[in-house]
């Protein structure tokens, strides 16, 4: 197991760990059997196996990302960890205001410190991203269903004041709250449709930036797509200027390695934003894993939500989750097919 520091950081010092069913070692680490192909904390009741058919890891998705199951003993602590946060996250959804820290491990007997790991290595997100993220959604639902004005949707959010949801208005909507209440209208988005050497591809442009590089088969399927995703905003043609930017765009895609020199209008959740910013940082002709994403965001066990913003992404080999595979190596999980996905790694490993 690489990249750990302090204690139970070698392999000899994790297996003398596991020898002695360390309690202080659980949390730190969990094993994998190759015999048996299942994986286990170390303090647990389990009969000892052999060196030889143990391997290390940094958590449970390295684990299995890697292809093992968790034991029994093993899942009972994680559908507890599950359980304990599928709580505080209900608390947070049903309160009228975002509830505190303390207020929070109260409502699941722990401590706050070891409450606020515990939640972020499940979710991905602290639990004041979480609320923040929630309130957000909560947000965007009720301006889009246009039956509260901008002011109720606000506090119907959970928002304590209007000043303080102006403070971050643009951030969590991208665009001030009446608009984004009108689905986009008023706002100018500049698009072009054309084809590359990997079929269609479809480029826009906001204000902000590049906001969508969409790939595919039929190009009438992409403009659906892009139409329903900024339903009522100003959508234009492109013109002499647009074109070359999406000949840029286009330049990207056949050869990635050269990377974008366009300013992106990059919009998710906390999560996904965190996800795609650790994306940015892989060098072109190199892959990592889903767990290794992770792991760098200080999420191990959000592997499956790693994934999950790899899939939302909307803007194709800008933001290079195509340098994502499965622990083992296999190319698969992409939302423009995993055979522009195995052609475009192809490319930047030919640079």
């Amino acid at each position: 197991m690489q990249g750990q520091t302090g204690v139970f950081a070698s392999d000899d010092e994790r297996w003398a760990a596991l020898q002695r069913r360390d309690p202080a070692a659980d949390g730190q680490f969990v094993y994998g059997v190759r015999s048996t192909g299942i994986y286990c904390r170390p303090g647990a009741a389990a009969r000892l196996p052999r060196r030889e058919h143990v391997e290390f890891f940094a958590g449970p998705a390295e684990a299995e990302a890697a292809g093992y199951r968790a034991s029994r003993r093993h899942g009972v602590d994680a559908a507890a960890r599950a359980a304990l946060v599928a709580r505080a996250c209900r608390l947070i959804e049903g309160a009228d205001t975002p509830p505190d820290l303390a207020t929070l491990a109260a409502h699941v007997a722990l401590s706050a410190a070891h409450f606020h790991r515990l939640f972020k290595a499940e979710t991905g997100l602290t639990p004041k991203a979480y609320g923040s993220a929630f309130r957000a959604q909560k947000l965007r639902q009720q301006l889009s269903q246009g039956t509260a004005s901008v002011t109720e949707a606000i506090y119907g959010a959970g928002f304590q004041s209007n000043s303080r949801f102006y403070e971050h208005a643009d951030q969590l909507l991208g665009m001030p709250a009446r608009d984004y209440r009108a689905g986009g209208a008023r706002r100018q988005i500049r698009f072009a449709v054309g084809q590359c050497s990997l079929g269609a591809i479809l480029v826009a442009q906001s204000e902000r930036g590049i906001c969508a590089i969409l790939l595919g088969d039929d190009p009438a399927l992409l403009v659906r797509e892009f139409q329903d995703r900024f339903a009522r905003a100003e959508l234009l043609g492109g013109d002499a200027a647009f074109e070359q930017v999406v000949a840029q765009v286009v330049g990207l895609v056949e050869a990635p390695a050269l990377g974008l020199n366009l300013p992106l209008d990059v919009r998710g959740t906390a999560f996904q934003q965190r996800v795609w910013q650790a994306l940015l940082a892989v060098a072109p002709g190199t892959t990592v894993s889903y767990a290794q994403i992770a792991a760098s965001i200080g999420a191990p066990r959000a592997m499956r939500a790693v994934a999950q913003a790899c899939a939302a992404n909307c803007l194709a080999v800008a933001i290079p989750c195509h340098r994502v595979v499965r622990q083992n190596g296999d190319i698969s999980g992409y939302r423009w097919g995993v055979a522009r996905k195995r052609e475009l790694l192809r490319r930047e490993a030919a640079d």
